[in-house]
């Protein structure tokens, strides 16, 4: 039976998700990408995972990245998911300092994941890229969520 994709996006949007915007640094400079699909895999050792879409023309510097940082957004950043979905490249008048591999560091989130590349498997359209976690951060700030399709908050 084929599944409509309409409905299929429908029904996973009911599962509210958090933010992040994942960055590294390629041949063309800093570059980022907002995603919401994150998930903690193992924590002995620290594994986490997120799949950025084959589509996407940062993917092929998203799939050679040594290193990445996953910054999960607080409430108040939705203005830099929306930023990195649209353009991967521009940091104007965005501090960062760099991490671990270079990978830029955006401040204010709640949270932040500083990772080497451990494992890429295929998963369709996207591939699932495994990141062992070198370093990390969370400052407790709420987090900025999605949710059927809009932005969400807790409470």
């Amino acid at each position: 039976m084929a599944l409509d994709e309409r409905d299929l996006r429908d029904a996973l949007g009911c599962f509210a998700t958090g933010v992040t915007v994942v960055t590294t640094l390629c041949d063309q400079g800093r570059l980022g990408m907002t995603a919401n699909s994150f998930a903690s895999v193992s924590l002995d050792p620290p594994l986490v995972l997120w799949s950025p879409a084959r589509k996407s023309s940062r993917f092929p510097a998203f799939e050679a990245a040594s290193h990445f940082a996953i910054h999960v957004l607080a409430a108040d950043q939705q203005a830099l998911s929306d930023r990195f979905a649209m353009e991967g490249l521009d940091f104007d008048g965005i501090e960062t300092e760099p991490g671990i591999g270079d990978a830029p560091l955006l401040s204010g989130c709640a949270a932040r994941f500083e990772c080497a590349h451990a494992a890429g498997h295929d998963g369709g359209d996207h591939l699932i890229v495994v990141g062992e976690v070198l370093r990390m951060e969370a400052s407790g700030a709420a987090p900025l969520l999605y949710h059927r399709g809009g932005y969400a908050s807790l409470g």
